[in-house]
């Protein structure tokens, strides 16, 4: 099965357009599978891990630089990269992990 994700920019008010997205598979490293940027709708277009096993897993979300992007700062954010770690314990289950976040916080859950 496969992971998926979106994200939505609740200091806008609008799909995080742009945002750059990284998986890695946790074992005794770090081990980058990918890496995305989302679409127009906050979106990847394709699934950012297309088949997955069981283990430990990290989508790293950077806000930071996104926010560079689309507002004036005069200083960074409070937020740089947000990760968002979780474990998978059934290959045969799809997993989508959206984010919705701003300049100061951030929301995950488990989505269908």
């Amino acid at each position: 099965m496969k992971i998926t994700t979106h994200a939505l920019d609740v200091y806008s008010g609008k799909p995080a357009k742009g945002l750059k997205v990284e998986a890695y598979f946790i074992s005794d490293k770090r081990n980058l599978i990918k890496s995305i940027t989302l679409n127009d709708d906050g979106r990847s277009d394709v699934p950012i891990v297309d088949k997955i096993k069981v283990g430990n897993y990290e989508l790293v979300f950077h806000v930071g630089t996104y926010f560079e992007k689309i507002i004036q700062l005069k200083k960074s954010t409070f937020l740089d990269k947000v990760p968002v770690s979780f474990v998978v314990s059934n290959e045969n289950e799809n997993f989508h992990v959206p984010l919705l976040f701003s300049t100061f916080s951030y929301t995950t859950y488990k989505g269908s």
